[in-house]
């Protein structure tokens, strides 16, 4: 290595994803309709996708509004605005290029005009 050029750290989009969703407690719910046993299990969901599955997201060009964004104002309660990770906090059974699959069912993220909200940590920053 040069003795002009210094290392540069780049990022972990996933360690950055998993810390912001561990630092908002299991007991306190970030949106006002979701209930703290509801938040619990979705954040327990979404620790282990980014244990398990995150860097393959990642590598897919899954982005934290995709996986993990909510209404701006609603939070999840309009689900319309939620990352696939928001909407029922069921455990991921897996990821491909438009879609995560959870056991019943698969959010996508190819539909025409979809609109994601900001990541839940943004949106519980800002005190809603």
């Amino acid at each position: 290595m040069s003795s002009g050029l210094a290392p540069t750290l780049i990022p972990n989009p996933v360690a950055i994803w998993h810390g912001a969703i561990e630092n908002i407690s299991e007991r306190a719910s970030p949106c006002r309709y979701l209930t703290p046993t509801q938040w619990s299990a979705m954040r327990e969901s979404a620790l282990d996708f980014c244990d398990r599955l995150g860097a393959d997201a990642h590598r897919l060009g899954w982005t934290a509004q995709q996986l993990f964004g909510v209404h701006p104002e609603h939070g999840t309660l309009r689900v319309d605005y939620c990352g696939a990770l928001m909407i029922a906090g069921n455990r991921v059974q897996g990821v491909d290029a438009d879609r995560i699959m959870f056991e019943r069912t698969a959010a996508r993220r190819d539909k025409p005009g979809q609109v994601w909200g900001p990541p839940i940590w943004e949106f519980k920053a800002r005190g809603d």
